[in-house]
């Protein structure tokens, strides 16, 4: 059977040549969503500033979004809200209004308010608990996502020093660097909440980024040992020959967060949102950023990085 390609496989567009554009493009977002970052800040959520959790059973299953009406009704605005179990119970995390209070007077005002905000005709809520998480537990959870952060950027290099070579590893460090931090600018701008779900959804965007960027630079080895041209014209017939299944992949993966978008509720909507976001970006700067940087300066890539050491050599002549 033919394998279904979106693009010839022999196809030719130039990429390589439009490098200084596309990286200049890409450095402009970049600076763009520092900006955004450093003087417009991120509209953080209760789970990096603290705030109130109340739970609640209901005789009967009631609707999320009318739940979230009556309560920025009563005043609090910007109130998570989540269903879980038969349906009937509620998890919902806000903002309490009364600051001076002490922890335990603003929890039992709080949940007396919510209460009486979500007082439904004939489907009486009864309040489970009601807590308030302090901004010290906030800040610990936003340290916690960058070590997270750290950890993968560390780990990725690693790898992918071991596995290619040192200039492969910075090059698919910075872009998804680049891609992770255009979509976390992109909630600085638009002002969108971040919360730990959104955290989530970035990092799932590392992973994303970097495995499409692996392929094109397992496919660029690959034509180095095997093809006698220059190196632009190698990593160039590289991104052409591997442009259908970035293609594919990240469709298929778009039109899955898109779903869960649609349809995964107020709770998954920011980690949905970031995946979406995060697919065009590293899909797009495994095209036009990861290989046009092996195409200048210290990490321009050449034949001899790529051939293969003498202990190899033993491995790769056994390979059918």
């Amino acid at each position: 059977m033919k394998p279904f390609n979106v693009f010839p496989y022999d196809s030719n567009i130039n990429f390589i040549r439009l490098r200084w554009l596309s990286l200049g493009i890409a450095l402009a977002m970049l600076l763009v969503a520092v900006g955004g970052m450093f003087v417009k800040g991120f509209n953080f959520a209760l789970d990096f500033t603290g705030g109130a959790v109340t739970e609640m059973r209901f005789e009967k299953p009631v609707d999320v979004d009318d739940v979230r009406e009556r309560l920025d009704r009563a005043g609090y605005e910007g109130a998570q809200v989540q269903s879980f179990g038969s349906g009937n119970d509620l998890l919902i995390r806000l903002q309490p209004k009364q600051a001076a209070a002490g922890a335990e007077d603003k929890g039992n005002t709080t949940a007396s308010d919510v209460q009486n905000a979500l007082a439904f005709e004939g489907n009486p809520g009864k309040v489970l608990r009601s807590e308030v998480v302090g901004p010290q537990v906030g800040k610990d959870l936003a340290i916690n996502g960058l070590w997270a952060l750290i950890f993968v950027v560390v780990g990725f290099l690693i790898y992918i020093s071991f596995r290619f070579e040192k200039k492969f590893a910075i090059a698919a460090v910075l872009t998804t660097l680049h891609d992770v931090v255009v979509v976390t600018g992109w909630f600085a701008l638009s002002g969108h909440e971040f919360d730990l779900t959104v955290l989530a959804g970035v990092l799932s965007v590392m992973g994303f980024s970097i495995n499409d960027t692996i392929v094109v630079f397992d496919r660029v080895r690959e034509n180095f040992r095997s093809m006698r041209a220059s190196p632009e014209e190698i990593l160039n017939k590289s991104i052409n020959q591997t442009l259908s299944r970035t293609v594919i992949t990240s469709f298929v993966a778009f039109l899955t967060v898109f779903a869960l978008y649609l349809y995964g509720g107020g709770s998954l909507e920011g980690m949905a949102e970031s995946q979406m976001i995060g697919i065009i970006i590293g899909t797009l700067s495994s095209i036009f950023v990861a290989c046009p940087l092996l195409t200048i300066g210290f990490l321009k890539v050449t034949k001899q990085d790529l051939m293969p050491k003498a202990k190899d050599e033993a491995a790769l002549a056994r390979r059918p």
